[in-house]
């Protein structure tokens, strides 16, 4: 049990609470595909410039906001108390 009380502390990045397809390399790798396939499927910029704009947007959501709220909120540190009170409490 100290190993994984050991890990929790290293564990206060947000990102180690999302599954695999809601990583940073997953969430840039999906656009990036998105936006060369638009690319390669129409051939014409202003299209392609039209399906990047969101995909830009949800970057900057997903992957500069959204770890930023949480880290600030507080709440991986919390959960991370949570985790370690019960197992460390004795069993009734």
């Amino acid at each position: 049990m100290n190993a994984y009380l050991n890990k929790l502390k290293q564990t206060s990045s947000p990102w180690n609470y999302k599954p695999w397809w809601c990583q940073p390399w997953s969430i840039i790798l999906t656009g990036m595909l998105v936006t060369v396939f638009s690319w390669l499927l129409f051939s014409k910029i202003w299209l392609t410039v039209i399906v990047t704009l969101p995909v830009l947007v949800w970057w900057v959501y997903f992957l500069l906001l959204w770890p930023k709220l949480i880290v600030e909120s507080d709440i991986v540190d919390r959960q991370n108390q949570f985790i370690k009170e019960s197992l460390t409490q004795p069993e009734k």
